[in-house]
């Protein structure tokens, strides 16, 4: 097991007026970087991501803090929906989950290779208006495991960020890992100039799925990610063969739509566990339509406005108007809902 990096106890902080100079500082190996003052000083990729995001209207990250969940696969879902809707709506993906990135088989582009030009990477286009981008393509095989350190991964997806020639886009959804470490808070970091829309949590019914969920939804609020609302998956099982709903993993503590109430957070819906969507997301395959007549397409409701986020002003404040129609049809939801951020 590879020895961690031990943080001097009574560390100041990198931001603090005495980092590099308390007596807890001796003998750390960052200590002659932090006294210097460099550490202080903005990370110039911050303004190299808002200058490359700038053609970018809307910016969404796909969070969970539990995983398995089906991060991954909302996020193909809802790509495919809202690129469907409008073929002159521009969408993007961007896998930054380093260790195990999914979206390339999910969006079935899994031996694509990505190009380079004077202008940037250019993204694998799955269609016309939908793009993604993953460190899946940079792999000699899709095996091949990555086994980086944090600040490697945090220029990677610096890289993601600031290099990669997305052109115009509407929506650019970042499909990310589970947890609230390198990842998230690289995101977080060099899209604070750039501006997040906000965040769509994604979780399971069980307890143990909602615990870490609850700690995703604190991290949102400390690093101030507007959360638009709470997904909750797989909430049923549903037979391929009559069709019939049944509940796998009991919400014994209320689920997904308790947690959202107690946290005045909003609830988008719930989708079941459906093995034809597992066997599209394992063969790439579009499941709108591979599989139109899947219960779980019905409890889509409208693909088209499956999570349309809108911005508007009213009286001087940004307003956050989410179209959802991503709802159960056992619980018959339809929002339109709208809130201030």
């Amino acid at each position: 097991m590879a020895e961690v990096e031990k943080v001097p106890d009574h560390c100041p902080g990198t931001q603090s007026e005495n980092a590099g100079k308390e007596s807890a500082c001796a003998g750390c190996p960052n200590q002659s970087i932090c006294s210097s003052g460099v550490s202080k000083l903005p990370d110039p990729g911050i303004e190299l991501v808002k200058e490359s995001l700038s053609s970018v209207k809307y910016k969404l990250l796909v969070l969970s803090g539990k995983g398995g969940v089906g991060k991954s696969t909302i996020t193909s879902l809802l790509s495919r929906a809202l690129a469907a809707e409008n073929p002159d709506r521009n969408v993007a993906v961007l896998d930054i989950d380093i260790c195990g990135p999914s979206q390339p088989r999910i969006l079935g582009a899994l031996d694509e290779q990505v190009h380079q030009s004077a202008s940037g990477w250019s993204p694998v286009f799955i269609e016309d208006n939908l793009s993604l981008m993953s460190i899946g393509f940079l792999l000699g095989s899709s095996t091949d495991a990555v086994i980086w350190r944090g600040p490697k991964k945090n220029g990677m997806i610096k890289q993601f960020l600031s290099e990669v020639d997305w052109g115009s886009l509407d929506y650019l959804l970042l499909d990310t890992p589970p947890g609230t470490s390198d990842e998230h808070l690289s995101a977080v970091t060099y899209l604070r100039g750039a501006g997040i829309t906000g965040a769509i949590i994604v979780t399971t019914p069980q307890e143990v799925a909602l615990l870490d969920v609850r700690k995703e939804i604190d991290f949102c609020k400390k690093v101030n990610i507007p959360i638009l609302g709470i997904v909750e998956n797989m909430s049923n099982f549903v037979c391929p063969k009559c069709k019939t709903c049944t509940e796998i993993f009991p919400a014994q503590t209320g689920g997904a739509r308790k947690m959202a109430d107690d946290l005045n957070l909003e609830f988008l819906g719930s989708l079941p566990l459906d093995p034809l969507l597992a066997r599209c997301c394992d063969e790439g395959k579009n499941f709108y339509i591979e599989m139109r007549d899947s219960p779980t397409l019905l409890s889509l409701t409208s693909l088209r406005q499956k999570c349309q986020v809108t911005l508007m002003t009213e009286n001087g404040k940004a307003i956050i108007v989410i179209n959802i129609e991503v709802l159960s049809k056992e619980r018959n939801i339809h929002d339109h809902d709208s809130y201030s951020r």
